[in-house]
This record gives C-alpha cells, sequence and structure tokens, in this order.
C-alpha cells in the first residue's frame, strides 16, 4: 500500500480551497477573540467593542468577515443584531488546536514565518528599502 493512500497529501491541491479559506479567516488575532468571545454567548458589536477594547469599525469589519464566511450569524432584535457562532463545531476545532499547540509547545509561536516575531509586511519592506539605499 502506498504510504499516501487516503491521506490529505496524496489530494494537494484538490479541493483544498475551502480549508484554506477557513483557516485564512480564522487566522487574524481580532477574529479568534470575537469567536471565543461568541462561544460564551451571542453579543452585539457594541458588547464587543466594550470587551475587546476596539474601534467600533474594527470589530464591525471582523464580524462582518465571520459573517461572510458563515461562521457567526446575526439574530435581529428591533434596531439591533445579536451575533453567535452558526456552528458548534467550530469551537470544537479550536480545542483541537489548543491540543496541538499543547503538544507543540512553543514551535509555532517560534516560526520564523508565522511565529509571534516573525517579521510583518512593513518590516520586510522596510528591510527591502534599506537594502535598496545601501546598494547604492
Amino acid at each position: 500500500m502506498n504510504s499516501t493512500d487516503g491521506c490529505l497529501a496524496s489530494s494537494v491541491g484538490a479541493g483544498l480551497d475551502p480549508a484554506v479559506a477557513l483557516f485564512h479567516s480564522l487566522s487574524d488575532a481580532t477574529r479568534l477573540a470575537i469567536v471565543q468571545r461568541l462561544a460564551c454567548g451571542e453579543a452585539r458589536v457594541a458588547d464587543l467593542v466594550a470587551e475587546l477594547g476596539m474601534a467600533q469599525s474594527t470589530v464591525s469589519a471582523h464580524v462582518a468577515c465571520l459573517r461572510d464566511c458563515a461562521l457567526v450569524v446575526g439574530r435581529p432584535q428591533g434596531r439591533q443584531v445579536f451575533y453567535s457562532l452558526a456552528r458548534p463545531e467550530l469551537m470544537d476545532l479550536l480545542a483541537s488546536a489548543e491540543t496541538l499547540l499543547a503538544a507543540t509547545g512553543n514551535a509555532v509561536a517560534l516560526c520564523p514565518n508565522y511565529g509571534t516575531d516573525a517579521p510583518t509586511n512593513a518590516d520586510q519592506d522596510s528591510a527591502i528599502q534599506d537594502s535598496k539605499e545601501s546598494a547604492r
């Protein structure tokens, strides 16, 4: 039996776009904070703004992203909208991620590409500009 039979690696590229979109939608700290908060119960944008200490426009944009990805649903009540998680399975996914993070220790946080100390686009742009200027 081939070692890749039944393995996700054997179908790389085939049907992975939805998974990429899912993980991309969860790849932002603000969106993860919103998801974690909504795991405790529904909330309005105003509630999330107060609890997360972020601008209303920022929270609204992230809630809209999560809603567009069908991870969050809104329940209108009068002039307010109460948001909640659309699928409880999302919390299972996040619990599995926490288990994986605990098992790998700091490996993900130390990752040179995606870790907490990884250079941002602004850092990379600055480094490119510095190297261009030093080449002159």
